[in-house]
């Protein structure tokens, strides 16, 4: 089953065809989600008994009450408030740090690695988590969200503006350095210009997703509608879910298209 096989050519050469290993891949990949399902307890008699309630549940959010609307209002704004602020601020600070930890900009190893490791320390620690951490030091509240999204927007953002700025043509720049700039005013004029595009595009995307995200801070107490999400699925009113769901797919919908114009723009 597992043998090689070996072709003699007319020119009186030998090849051996590789061993396959598709047969052992699809083996490991069986045991892997057998311990899987054991471990995480999954059944599928459950699931077919059980897989019903999802779509009772579904019924009622497809019969939204409007009549609620006006107390998603408020949430709603604030969610895009503290999305909008924490993206802003988080893109703007992530600029000087991705030149200090891009390798042409700074050229002592040291600098650039712990700014690259700030950047991958902060990236791993889910949004959520953060959120949560964010309520015991600032209390619960949009705050806490928009410190969060901050967080995880000047990392994201950092990363791959340092990126960007690695793979720039430094024609620009060694010319204006060499001419007496400084290599504030070099990255000002000779590689601000190459990365602008990408920085823009980026941001906005990182927008778009932390509009998203955002609304399931709301689960750790950060402010936002998901503090209303919660609430409602805590009492079964699934109808004031819908509308709930309803006006953030609209807003989130209007957002991206918005998002995605301006980024075909920019390119």
């Amino acid at each position: 089953m597992f043998r090689k096989k070996t072709y003699q050519l007319e020119n009186g050469k030998s090849v051996t065809e590789p061993r396959r290993s598709t047969l052992l891949i699809l083996v490991l990949i069986i045991i892997a989600m057998y311990v899987s399902a054991d471990v995480t307890g999954f059944k599928l008699s459950v699931l077919m008994t059980r897989g019903k309630e999802f779509f009772t549940i579904l019924q009622q959010m497809l019969q939204p009450n409007f009549g609620y609307l006006k107390n998603v209002w408020k949430p709603l704004l604030e969610t895009i408030q503290m999305s909008l602020l924490g993206s802003l601020m988080g893109a703007s600070l992530s600029l000087p740090f991705a030149f200090l930890a891009a390798d042409n900009m700074i050229g002592n190893k040291a600098i650039t690695s712990i700014f690259k490791f700030i950047f991958s320390i902060i990236r791993t620690i889910p949004t959520l988590v953060s959120a949560l951490v964010m309520t015991y030091i600032f209390g619960i509240g949009s705050l806490s969200g928009l410190v969060a999204i901050f967080l995880f927007s000047f990392s994201y953002v950092g990363k791959l503006t340092y990126e960007s700025i690695e793979n720039t043509d430094m024609g620009a720049f060694e010319a204006l350095t060499s001419i007496g700039c400084t290599k504030i005013m070099a990255f000002r004029y000779g590689i601000m210009p190459q990365i602008l595009p990408i920085f823009i595009s980026t941001s906005l995307y990182n927008f778009e997703g932390n509009v998203r995200y955002a609304a399931i801070l709301g689960y750790v107490g950060a402010g936002g509608i998901g503090l209303i999400i919660n609430e409602q699925i805590g009492w079964r009113a699934y109808n004031n879910v819908g509308t709930i769901l309803l006006l953030l797919f609209l807003t989130v919908f209007i957002i991206e298209r918005t998002s995605a114009y301006l980024r075909s723009k920019v390119k």
